[in-house]
């Protein structure tokens, strides 16, 4: 997980360091990034007892409608949006790290789950779609 959180923010600090005329390839590239890391953690989620609605999974459904939609307001006169987007996510990523992404990788570790080959050590001691939290003590 850590090494797809600094893919993540690598690409954030090459989207605000490229000119806005030329972000919309480079904001594509982020876009499917984003999309396959939250896949990939979403996927470890189910395999390890979150319901398919958990707020965690909640919030990545938000932030990817978000960037889709960014899209057409760039390419109908927007050319700052890009930059925009990629300033609030800037600001909005460490929290979300900090909190979701850290309950999971806690949850992760408790119940065994090895995310490179996406096992789980004793898959008993996991009950499918129990958990509709985020997996972090802030939210219940």
């Amino acid at each position: 997980m850590d090494e797809t959180h600094e893919e993540f923010v690598t690409m954030l600090n090459q989207l605000l360091a490229t000119p806005q005329a030329q972000q919309l390839p480079l904001y594509r590239e982020f876009v499917e990034h984003t999309a396959a890391h939250f896949a990939q953690e979403e996927r470890w989620m189910l395999a390890t007892g979150f319901t398919a609605d958990n707020c965690h999974a909640s919030h990545h459904a938000t932030i990817m409608e978000t960037l889709h939609a960014v899209i057409p307001h760039y390419q109908n006169d927007d050319p700052e949006i890009i930059t925009r987007l990629a300033e609030a996510l800037v600001e909005w990523f460490p929290q979300h790290a900090a909190s979701m992404d850290a309950g999971l990788a806690l949850h992760l570790k408790d119940v065994g789950f090895d995310s490179r080959t996406e096992t789980l050590a004793d898959p008993d001691r996991v009950r499918p779609a129990t958990m509709s939290g985020c997996g972090s003590v802030s939210c219940s």
